[in-house]
């Protein structure tokens, strides 16, 4: 068994779930008391969330080479970064570690094309929604064209995420904000609806909603459960 290292943090909330999708996956295929090798380095989210808003990329990507850096030389065997917004970062922690990077996106990628989709609904953070690092990887390498939310709706889902999910905070006022954007994209052509925030998944659910949705976190850890036993 390959050793997983995690990068987390980004909230803890949603490296939780992480945690606790591998370990049961990990259970659920090994039988008896089986759990992950792994070692998981949980950053401040305060601090990144500050440098984020401040647009300081420079120096968050930085702070995440550091940290890929130290799981790798703590016995890491690959990365898993536990945040949609920082794979921004990717390319930078990959040309500053020997050992595989897990993309977030191309393990979500994957299971979009076996649904055979081609046009998807992407909600997360306003820098995942707006910037090119998710949505040009999609279609560049995928060749998945992606549909984001107006201006107003990336507003309510930017807020929602920051002010609620990563403190932990449920509403129902929140989650019928992003089924009415969901329902808003599907009737735009979307096929399929991307979760492209950790936390998201913590909200929304096809408890509340018949919209195909891949969840970007959960389909991250369940790759990093094969990874690490190939």
């Amino acid at each position: 068994m390959k050793t997983i290292g995690l990068i987390g943090g980004m909230s803890w909330e949603s490296s939780a779930l992480y945690y606790q999708i591998i370990n049961r996956g990990i259970q659920e295929k090994l039988g008896g008391v089986h759990s992950a090798k792994s070692l998981l380095y949980s950053v401040d989210f305060n601090e990144i969330a500050i440098l984020q808003k401040e647009e300081k990329w420079g120096e968050l990507g930085e702070l995440m080479i550091e940290t890929a850096q130290k799981l790798e030389k703590s016995g890491a065997d690959f990365i898993v970064l536990c945040t949609n917004t920082m794979h921004k970062l990717s390319d930078e922690i990959e040309k500053n570690v020997s050992i595989p990077l897990l993309h977030i996106v191309d393990t979500a990628a994957e299971e979009i094309v076996k649904h055979n989709i081609k046009k998807i609904g992407l909600l997360g953070t306003s820098f995942t929604m707006e910037q090119g690092f998710f949505k040009d990887r999609l279609l560049n390498k995928h060749y998945i064209q992606t549909i984001i939310p107006n201006e107003k709706q990336r507003s309510d889902i930017h807020q929602i995420i920051y002010n609620e999910l990563v403190k932990g905070i449920i509403s129902n006022d929140s989650r019928n904000i992003f089924l009415e954007i969901i329902s808003d994209l599907i009737d735009k052509g979307a096929e399929g609806i991307i979760l492209g925030c950790t936390e998201i998944e913590l909200l929304v659910t096809n408890e509340y909603t018949e919209a195909k949705l891949f969840k970007t976190a959960e389909i991250h850890a369940k790759k990093a459960i094969e990874f690490s036993l190939e």
